[in-house]
Formats: C-alpha cells, structure tokens, sequence
C-alpha cells in the first residue's frame, strides 16, 4: 500500500487557505487522495481558535443579563446551589459527548450521530430541535442588543441597529469559516476580559474599594436573604425560588454542543476537541458558579431597579417604577451594571455595557454558524431539502446560510412590540429545545456504549473515555427528564393554567419533538438501530487518514503573543 503524504503546493497563504493531502502513486500508477471530509465542508478551524471558542463561545446574554431573572426569584443562596448542581450535570453531558465527538468527529456533531446511533427519526427530531434553538436565539440575541444600548439613550433607532447586525453577521459568516473562527476568536476573547473585569470589581469593591468605601462583603445575603420567595410565601415560596435558580442556571450554563458542532470543521479534530472539552469543565466551575456568587454579591434580590427593568414592578409588586436613564423599563439590564451605578461609579458601567454589547454579537454570530451547519447536516442524512448540500468552493453551505439569514430579520418585531417581551418569550421559547438537545445527547451516549459493549469494543483503546459510564449517562437523562417535565410547573398553578401564551412558550418545544420523532418514524417507518447493527467504522476511515497525513501550520496563542512582542522589540532596536 502506498505511504500517504502531504502534499502542498503554492505560497505561504496558499498553503494555510487551502490545503489538500495525497498519495504516493499506487500499483496501478494512479494518485491517491486524501479528503479531509466525506462531505463538502473544509477543516479550517485552528486549535487556538477552537480552545477560545470552546471558553466563550456561547456566553453572552444569558450570563451578563437574564442571570438577573435567578437572583430576583431565587435569591443569591437558590441561584448559587442551582448553579452548582447544573453544571454538575451539564459536566456529565460534556463527558457523554466529548468520548462520541472525538471517537467520531463528524459534520454535525451529535445531530448526525443520532440519526446514525439511534433512529433515523430520532436525528430529524433532534436536527430541527436544535435547528430552530439556534435560528430563533439569532433575534434574542440582537434584541438584547438593543435593550443594552438603551443604557446611553433612547432614541437609537431599533431598525438600524437589527440591519447592521444582520449585515456583519452575514459578512462573517458568508466567505470561509476560518473568518468566523478568527472572528470569534477575538470576540471570546473580549467576553473572558468582561469577565474578569466583573469578577474583580465585585472582589474590590465587596472589600471596600468603592466611592462610599463600605465593605459589604455578603451584606446581601444576610439582608434581605439568601433565598427568596417565589409564586408563595413561606417555605413553599423559597422552595420554588430554589427551584427559579435551577431553571435559570439551565438557560445560562451552555457549552458541549457548540464543541461538539465545530467538529466537521476543526484541523486535526481528536487533538483540538479533546484540548476544547477538557476546558469546559474549568469553565463551568470559573466562569458559570463564579458568576452566581458575584451576582449575589453586588445587588440585593429586592434591589428596585432590576426588578423594576426585568418585571416592570418593584420586588412585590409594591409601589411604582422609579424613572431610569429617563425610562421605566428601560436601560441597561445587568445586574452588574446596576451594582455599578448604585455605588456611583461613573466610568466603569460605560466599558461594561460596550464588552456586553460585543458579548451579545458574538453570541448571536455564534448561532448563525450553528444553525447553518445544522441545517446542512439535516440535508445530508436526507432530513431537509437536498439543494442544501451545497456548498461554495471554501466549504460554506450558501444556502442553508441564505436561509438561516432570515430568522435575524424577526428581531424587526421589537419596532412595534416592547424589547423586554420579546426576549422573555424567546428565552422561554428557547430554554426547552436546549434542554431537550442535553437529555438527547445522553440517549446517543447509552446507545453509542451500548453498541460498543455488544460488539466488543474496548473502550480504553478510544481517544477519548469518559468516567464513570454508563451512570453519567443514565443520570443526566433522568435529570433533563425532570427539568424539561417541570420546569414550567407555574403554568399548572392556580391561576397559572389560564395564561396559555405562558403555557406555549414552556412546552412548544416538548410538543414538537414529540409530533417530530413519531411523525417522521410512521412516514418512513424507520427501525431504531440494534446494538450488533451501530456502525462504528462509518466516516473514521477518512478522518484516520486525514490526521494521519495533517501537517500542522497554524500558529498558537501563546506563539502569537510572542510574534507581537518580538515584533515590538524589533521595532524598538531599530
């Protein structure tokens, strides 16, 4: 057989663009070719660009803004304990995926991987799931960038804002997925100095280090509490507020699909996404439950102004709304924003609310390439339209980009409809498909073992294994159950059931993987795929004689750094 080799040709740029990998001739004189792919996408993602996107990628709302939801509910002591036990779990889902992910590095992640390991109608449920999850988010997104900027004035036009939005996103997204990559690089990085700046004014000032020189240390928890009521009173009421922080938490702590859908993109993919999902589990433990501690720190659950933004009503529903920034309602919604100008401090709110704003593009960026690539995977198990499958010569699928550049255009609605109605039911909207997406990537998981353990496969001679399987499986499946079972449980209270909006806006997403699973099942009457029956081999061949023949030319974070200092020194001598 021959010896496989990389082969490239052209300048420096041409080789970092496009590079291919062939063989030595063969015995019939022919030329053998490597592909990096069985479809059509190119593995332009670096490992430095993926590590950056795997730590901030998919922070952005959520964690700067609707944290705040948490702590008004539950109190600071509910949304911590609600943070700790679900990035617990969110662990044990990263766990299932990282082992499948990097075992097989496939064009749409766990999308494909169900509809391969499980049921072909169990992928087209799960693909339009997690489809329409990220579409819908492109608009939340964009309309939380409007109720930031509301913060300076209000007066900024709304239709300007969504067009520019839509205009880079499409910019980005449009020519090769290394500018995304590059793009988002940045963009995360941005996100984790926000974070850090966050992180130490809440340490500095909870010491002392504030105008008013208070050292407040955990005032707040003490007064008004650590847990609040929520729906009732009593210990009923802090019952449910607990349980406000866990749905909350389940919103904010995102991270193994975004890993898991850059895969059929990502330069020697087993190093990059094993290096990427080792990383988020530090994330959950810094970033997620040092955001619910800082939260609690810095602003009351009672504090008028963010409940007065985020429900319209002081904290009970008593008294009115004082005027902010010039509007009730309106302004900045972070809580750390808020925090900043109870103290008086003047600046800081300023570069906050600039890194929010380019915190929730990222995010919103994010979701463009997401559901594109989804939408493409959908096209190639033949569960969406096959038109879809194509892609332009730099591996970009343009029409499933054409058609995820549509859903940006509902963010127009905040023209006529209040922005803070809007993301509330987009986020309720949203919540249920992402939960969903976790409790299917268990199910892949315990078939995926399951298939393995039928066949004989020994799972130590994997890139990957995750611990203590299949109970991390089985445990996070049972969780997600219950979390996407009840977390709209208000609804079915007295007086609850009645707001049917609410009702929908829980429980859309739980009807409609339901008609979507059983639906495509009768139709093409599709079998669910038995143990001796899962194919392990599938597209490995391919990505074993890719990264057998991959030569890595991209350059590092830390080497980047180097270059700009070495550059500067240079510069300096000269």
């Amino acid at each position: 057989m021959a010896d496989i080799h990389s082969n490239h040709e052209g300048s420096s740029s041409e080789k970092n663009a496009t590079p291919f990998y062939t063989a030595a001739e063969d015995d019939m004189g022919e030329t053998l070719v490597v592909s990096e792919n069985v479809d059509d996408l190119k593995r332009r993602l670096s490992g430095r660009q993926i590590q950056m996107m795997a730590i901030g990628g998919s922070v952005g709302t959520a964690l700067f803004v609707s944290i705040g939801w948490g702590l008004i509910e539950g109190g600071p002591g509910s949304l911590l304990i609600g943070f700790i036990i679900y990035c617990f779990c969110l662990g044990t889902v990263n766990n299932c995926m990282a082992e499948m992910s990097i075992f097989m590095p496939v064009s749409g992640g766990f999308v494909r991987l169900g509809s391969k390991w499980v049921d072909e109608s169990f992928g087209f449920m799960l693909g339009w799931n997690f489809f329409l999850y990220e579409a819908v988010s492109i608009p939340f997104e964009i309309s939380a960038i409007n109720l930031v900027l509301t913060f300076w004035r209000d007066d900024i036009p709304v239709a300007a804002v969504c067009a520019g939005c839509i205009a880079i996103y499409a910019l980005i997204n449009i020519f090769s997925v290394k500018y995304y990559g590059e793009t988002e690089f940045w963009l995360s990085t941005g996100k984790v100095l926000l974070i850090g700046i966050v992180f130490c004014f809440t340490f500095i000032t909870m010491v002392g280090g504030n105008p008013e020189h208070d050292a407040y240390g955990f005032r707040y928890w003490k007064t008004p509490g650590a847990f609040a009521e929520y729906v009732t009173t009593g210990s009923l009421g802090r019952s449910e507020g607990f349980l406000a922080g866990l749905w909350e938490a389940a919103f904010v702590v995102t991270g193994p699909e975004y890993v898991a859908m850059v895969a059929g993109e990502a330069s020697f993919p087993r190093k990059t996404l094993k290096t990427a999902y080792n990383s988020l589990y530090w994330r959950f433990g810094f970033f997620f439950l040092g955001s619910a501690i800082a939260v609690g720190i810095v602003i009351p659950y009672n504090d008028i102004t963010i409940n007065c933004i985020l429900t319209g009503a002081p904290y009970g529903g008593i008294g009115d709304c004082p005027s902010v920034n010039g509007a009730s309602g309106s302004a900045a919604a972070s809580p750390y924003v808020i925090a900043m100008q109870n103290l008086g401090i003047g600046v800081l709110p300023h570069l906050t609310n600039a890194l929010l704003i380019t915190s929730m593009f990222s995010a919103g960026n994010s979701f463009v390439y997401c559901s594109s690539r989804t939408l493409y995977a959908l096209a190639l198990d033949g569960h969406a339209p096959k038109f879809l499958r194509k892609c332009t010569k730099n591996g970009i699928p343009i029409y499933c980009f054409c058609v995820v550049m549509i859903f940006p255009f509902l963010s127009f609605l905040q023209i006529r409809s209040g922005t803070a109605t809007v993301i509330t039911w987009l986020a309720n909207l949203t919540q249920a498909s992402q939960v969903i997406d976790y409790l299917c990537m268990c199910v892949i998981y315990l078939f995926f073992y399951r298939g393995m353990k039928a066949q004989g496969f020994d799972r130590n001679t994997l890139p990957y294994k995750g611990w203590a399987q299949p109970f991390c499986g089985w445990f996070r499946m049972c969780a997600m159950t219950f979390t996407v079972t009840c977390y709209g449980y208000t609804t079915f209270l007295p007086g609850g059931w009645w707001d049917v909006g609410t009702f929908f806006s829980y429980y859309t997403m739980v009807f409609f993987v339901l008609v979507a699973y059983f639906g495509w099942k009768i139709v093409k009457r599709t079998k669910t795929v038995k143990a001796s029956e899962l194919d392990l081999v599938w597209e490995r061949p391919v990505i074993d004689a890719y990264e057998a023949t991959y030569v890595d030319t991209s350059v590092g974070f830390r080497e980047t750094l180097k270059g700009w200092v070495g550059s500067k020194k240079t510069k300096h001598e000269d």
